[in-house]
């Protein structure tokens, strides 16, 4: 395994982290693992030397969560690995258990260590923007986790650049701790992030850990056109991945992906997780599997080397995307 610093932070993670969305107890999503089975998931990511997890309160309603904690803490020592989780999505019918509120913030935190069985979170994540509370509100919640000692660090998911922009200038401008990463949707077929969100995170030294960079599993080459089709009980039911992707172009950036895997001697995952890893800015990749082979493939991917042909390859049949994966501002709306 292969190790960076997490932006401008001192602390240290593996180049790949891994996506813990993948446990649950198949109640929230069909495809997920039980704790039984993802006990070897988190033996083998140790083994490989991964010291970096991603969780949220949402994945299984808090059971991720659970099973996360269960695990690393049965597994690791709490000083050697890096924990992140994220706040934002519902976790009950009422109106105040879901946004950014103050009053969610500081519930949720303390509800997400209940569950992980932690004293603190290394990284604590705004899983989406919220279009209903004042960042001024969410900024000064997490700001006093942190100097509460519940949290080391923060961080966010799934923005607009200039939403991030105003979170990172508004949090400096009060003296409040910092987004220290970014963890958003960028893969080889959903570049949009190119345009805006990647540049102004590497000029503030903010690290890149973008979620689904294997784009669900689309670019082994395996994803039917048709809905309900493929070989596995994801690529089946994820209605996620097509709402992603599934375009024309996808596919043939997909079928180069598959070439040059092979050329290399490699799987197209693998081939698509190095691309990822080179790509100016990014840190850490969040990879989640259910099975547990196909982690270790994509951990072997940090050895891989691309050369500039090869990338540009990969890259010529990208063709632009709409923007996916966070709810989008409608400027009418915003005029006042």
């Amino acid at each position: 395994m292969q190790y960076t610093k997490l932006g401008n932070t001192g602390v240290t993670v593996s180049r790949i982290c891994l996506g813990c969305m993948s446990y649950g107890d198949g109640k929230w999503r069909a495809w997920t693992v039980g704790a039984d089975e993802a006990r070897e998931h988190f033996a083998v990511a140790l083994e490989a030397g991964v010291n970096f997890f991603d969780t949220a309160d949402v994945y299984s309603n808090g059971v991720s969560e659970e099973i996360t904690g269960r695990w690393l803490g049965e597994m690791a020592a709490r000083d050697d690995i890096v924990v992140a989780t994220k706040v934002n999505g519902p976790m009950g019918p009422g109106p105040n258990r879901r946004g950014l509120s103050r009053k969610h913030i500081l519930e949720a935190c303390d509800n997400s260590l209940r569950r992980l069985k932690m004293e603190y979170i290394d990284l604590y994540q705004i899983h989406r923007w919220d279009y209903t509370t004042p960042i001024e509100e969410t900024l000064e919640a997490l700001d006093s986790l942190v100097r509460a000692g519940k949290v080391r660090y923060l961080g966010a998911s799934s923005m607009a650049a200039w939403q991030f922009s105003k979170a990172l200038y508004t949090a400096k401008e009060h003296g409040w701790h910092r987004f220290v990463s970014m963890q958003n949707h960028y893969n080889l077929i959903s570049r949009e992030e190119e345009r805006e969100m990647i540049p102004l995170c590497i000029d503030q030294g903010v690290a890149l850990i973008p979620w689904s960079p294997l784009a669900r599993g689309f670019l082994e080459g395996d994803r039917a056109r048709e809905p309900g089709k493929g070989p596995t009980k994801r690529a089946q039911t994820d209605q996620v991945a097509r709402n992603l992707y599934f375009h024309d172009n996808d596919y043939e950036i997909a079928a180069v992906v598959q070439k040059i895997a092979q050329e290399h001697g490699v799987t197209p995952t693998q081939l698509a997780c190095a691309w990822v890893l080179q790509a100016p800015g990014v840190t850490a990749p969040i990879v989640g599997a259910t099975k547990t082979h196909h982690l270790k493939q994509v951990f072997a991917a940090v050895d891989i080397t691309l050369s500039a042909e090869e990338v540009a390859a990969m890259e010529e049949p990208y063709r632009p995307h709409p923007i996916v994966g966070y709810e989008q501002p409608n400027p009418r709306k915003m005029v006042r």
